[in-house]
C-alpha cells in the first residue's frame, strides 16, 4: 500500500513539474514575442543646417543611452563628405539633399534607399519693406539668390515660369556664391528681393526692421504645382547593404527619428538649445525663430514616393545632371 502511494506521489510531482515546466514555456514565449528589437550601432551622418534639425533629439537621447540602436553620429560640413561615406560604407544611414540623395543612387546603381523626407522647402522671398500679394509681382524686381546651377535656381524658375514669368525677361536674378552674402545685399540695393534659405532667412528679419517674408517658396511651389508635387528638399537615406543585413534597426531607426523629428516640432525651444550645443546652428536664440520655418516634416511611403518622384521631376526637367543623370527607380523608395 505504502508503494502505491509513493509511486502515486511520484507521478504527481512529475505531472506538477512538467506542468511547471510547460507554463514557464508558454510564458517564455509569450515574452520573446513581446521583446523589442534589440539595437544596433549605426552610423548615422547629418550635415549643417535644416536637414539635420530632425537628428538632434535622437542625438540627445542616444548620447544619454536612451534609444534601443546606438547612434554613432557625425556631421560633416560638405556633401562630398557625406557621398565617401555612403560609398566606403563609413556611413550606414545620412540626411541628405534629396537631389543629392537621387545623384548617389544613380552613382552606386541604386545602392541606397531614401526612408523618409525630413525637410520640405527652406527657402523665403523677403523684402526690404515692399508688399508683395503674389509670385506674379515679382515682374520688374532684381532678385538675389544662392544655388546657381543648383536646386534653388531651378525652384525659382520653376516658380516664376508657373507663375507666368519669363526668368530671363521679366525679372533679374542676381546669383551669389554662398547664402552668407545675402545679408549685406540691401547695403547696396535696398529695393532688391532676396530668396534666402533657412537659417538666413531667419537671420536677415532679425537684423533688419523693415525686412519682412513676401513669398513662401513652399505655398508657392505646392501652387504652381497643382498638388502634382511638393517641394522636399530633405530626406534620409539608407546604404543598401546596411538595410539588407539589419532590417530590423532600419525600421528601428524610423521610429526613433521619427520621434526626434515630433520632438522638434513641439519643443522648440528644447531643440533649439541642442542645434547650438551640437554646433548644427550657431545659436540657440537664431534656431529657435528659424525652426518653425524649417519645413520639419516626417513622410514615408506612398505619399513620399509620388510627392518626391514628383519634386525629383521638376528638377531633372531643369537639369538631369541635378539628379545625378536619370531619375530613380521605384526601388528608390522605401515601403512605397
Amino acid at each position: 500500500m505504502k508503494k502505491a502511494t509513493k509511486i502515486v506521489s511520484l507521478l504527481l510531482a512529475l505531472a506538477l513539474a512538467l506542468s511547471l515546466a510547460a507554463c514557464s514555456g508558454q510564458d517564455n514565449t509569450s515574452q520573446n514575442q513581446q521583446e523589442p528589437l534589440s539595437g544596433t550601432e549605426v552610423n548615422l551622418f547629418v550635415l549643417s543646417g535644416p536637414t539635420g534639425i530632425g537628428a538632434m533629439n535622437l542625438w540627445a537621447a542616444s548620447d544619454a543611452g536612451e534609444t534601443k540602436n546606438t547612434y554613432h553620429i557625425t556631421m560633416p560640413g560638405a556633401n562630398d563628405e557625406v557621398v565617401a561615406a555612403l560609398s566606403n560604407g563609413s556611413a550606414d544611414i545620412a540626411a541628405v539633399a534629396t537631389n543629392l540623395a537621387a545623384t548617389l543612387y544613380n552613382k552606386t546603381d541604386g545602392g541606397v534607399t531614401v526612408l523618409a523626407v525630413n525637410t520640405l522647402g527652406v527657402l523665403s522671398m523677403l523684402s526690404n519693406g515692399q508688399e508683395l500679394a503674389s509670385a506674379s509681382e515679382l515682374k520688374g524686381k532684381t532678385i538675389y539668390a544662392p544655388g546657381q546651377g543648383a536646386n534653388p535656381e531651378y525652384i525659382l524658375r520653376y516658380v516664376l515660369t508657373g507663375s507666368g514669368l519669363d526668368p530671363d525677361k521679366d525679372v533679374t536674378i542676381q546669383f551669389v556664391g554662398e547664402g552668407s552674402e545675402l545679408l549685406s545685399v540691401w547695403q547696396n540695393d535696398p529695393e532688391a528681393i532676396i530668396m534666402a534659405p533657412q537659417p538666413v532667412a531667419t537671420s536677415l528679419l532679425m537684423q533688419n526692421e523693415n525686412a519682412r517674408t513676401v513669398l513662401d517658396m513652399t505655398e508657392a511651389w505646392n501652387k504652381v504645382s497643382g498638388g502634382d508635387s511638393t517641394l522636399m528638399m530633405g530626406c534620409v537615406i539608407v546604404r543598401n547593404q546596411f538595410l539588407q543585413e539589419n532590417p530590423d534597426a532600419v525600421k528601428l531607426f524610423i521610429d526613433e527619428y521619427a520621434a526626434s523629428v515630433e520632438k522638434a516640432q513641439s519643443d522648440v525651444s528644447g531643440t533649439a538649445a541642442l542645434c547650438e550645443q551640437y554646433g548644427l546652428i550657431p545659436k540657440a536664440a537664431l534656431a529657435e525663430k528659424a525652426i518653425p520655418s524649417c519645413g520639419l516634416t516626417f513622410v514615408t511611403g506612398e505619399e513620399m514616393k509620388t510627392q518626391l518622384s514628383g519634386y525629383l521631376q521638376v528638377m531633372f526637367d531643369a537639369n538631369p545632371k541635378s539628379v545625378g543623370g536619370a531619375l530613380p527607380g521605384d526601388d528608390f523608395y522605401y515601403g512605397a
